[in-house]
């Protein structure tokens, strides 16, 4: 297979390519509308909601599947051509930017011709760096659903039935493929896999065995419900479980300085009326998104905890800080402290996520209560899958 100039590994999981702009931005989201059915051209992707003690019952009532939520950046692959009939890739982030993939080995091919690649297709997952043994790192696309493969609506199957669909019709050839060329992975953009998934009680192998073997960074688990159609938007069948100390929020940070009077020596340099003193430790606000209407799109939230020394590491970085978005937690004291900068998010978390992240907080599920509730969410399961045996059993003739 003969390689096109220049191809080879991204360099950055959060700009990996180049950003669609103006009028093919416009195209790119109404294409991409249509080919869901969709009216709306926003962000297609499911979001989850922030795991809370009354989930440990909805984990008995339904067949959920757990797997590991990855500390990395959430994308949709979307799998199409260009006006040239040529084989294209874009991945699609959660502020709805496209980023072309400008490397043109990047190649997914059909299950029974390796010359002939997917379009209208759309799959859901996450670009994470991994670490390797030499200490160097490698850029990987994990893939946890499927929402349509060759012009194929797959939302309204269930889960297990979109990654058989995934799996067969586009993993299972594009493995082959490196199989028999494995020379060939070294000009790829990034490698892809499946993210592996475990049955809803399957806790005790997430937390000795697949979360230690991770190679890399990992915030958490993540339980999809098995039964449930895709949903673009807020899903709650889509549980997110952090570690009650890791529960987070992203808000917009508005900064305010001090204004001081000038003290001996400032006054001895002509300096007489008070000013804004912006090396002082400033005043940080955080706030929540109300919506899109209005004028009055924010609210209030709390004041983040900034010490000195923060404040010197933050002026260090010679960025833009004011109205940026922020990753926030909260102390046992109850004081929210700036993690790190979401330039990967355009938005603060809506106050509904909000509410539902505080739920969690307030309501903490440790990992101690996942595993006493594993038995029973086993037990259920079984349970119904005995049912469902048993009908099926009758039904026949």
């Amino acid at each position: 297979m003969e390689q096109p100039p220049g191809d080879g590994p991204i360099q950055s999981i959060s700009e990996p390519g180049i950003k669609a702009e103006g009028q093919l931005l416009y195209t790119m989201r109404k294409e991409v509308a249509e080919l869901l059915g969709r009216q709306q051209s926003n962000f297609p992707g499911a979001q989850p909601v922030s795991f809370a003690r009354q989930h440990l019952e909805e984990l008995t009532r339904q067949d959920y599947y757990v797997c590991e939520k990855s500390d990395g950046i959430r994308y949709l692959l979307y799998s199409t051509e260009d006006d040239t009939g040529a084989e294209t890739h874009y991945l699609i982030d959660r502020k709805n930017d496209y980023w072309f993939i400008t490397n043109r080995s990047f190649h997914f091919p059909l299950l029974n011709d390796k010359a002939q690649f997917h379009r209208d297709t759309i799959v859901d997952g996450e670009l994470v760096w991994d670490s390797l043994p030499n200490g160097g790192r490698e850029p990987r696309f994990l893939v946890f659903d499927c929402l349509v493969i060759d012009g194929l609506k797959l939302m309204d199957r269930t889960l297990d039935k979109r990654l058989a669909y995934f799996k067969e019709r586009m993993y299972s050839p594009y493995k082959k493929l490196f199989k028999e060329f494995p020379e060939e992975l070294k000009f790829q953009p990034f490698y892809v896999e499946m993210k592996p998934f475990q049955l809803g009680y399957g806790i005790e192998m997430m937390f000795k065995q697949v979360l230690p073997g991770l190679k890399h960074g990992n915030d958490g688990l993540i339980f999809t419900c098995r039964n449930t159609p895709y949903k673009h938007g807020t899903d709650p069948h889509i549980l997110k479980w952090k570690p009650p100390e890791e529960n987070t929020l992203d808000c917009r940070l508005r900064l305010t300085f001090p204004t001081v009077e000038p003290d001996e020596w400032e006054k001895k340099d002509g300096i007489l009326e008070p000013f804004v003193d912006y090396d002082g430790v400033p005043k940080a606000e955080l706030f929540i998104f109300k919506g899109d209407s209005g004028l009055d799109r924010y609210e209030y939230f709390a004041d983040a905890h900034l010490t000195e020394a923060e404040w010197e590491t933050l002026k260090g970085l010679g960025d833009p800080l004011n109205n940026r978005i922020v990753e926030c937690n909260q102390d046992e004291q109850g004081r929210w402290h700036l993690i790190r900068f979401r330039d990967d998010k355009n938005e603060a978390n809506h106050k509904s996520t909000v509410s539902s992240v505080l739920e969690s907080i307030n309501d903490r599920v440790c990992d101690t209560d996942l595993y006493q509730a594993a038995g029973k969410i086993k037990d259920n399961w079984k349970a119904r899958l005995a049912r469902a045996e048993q009908r099926h059993g009758a039904s026949k003739p």
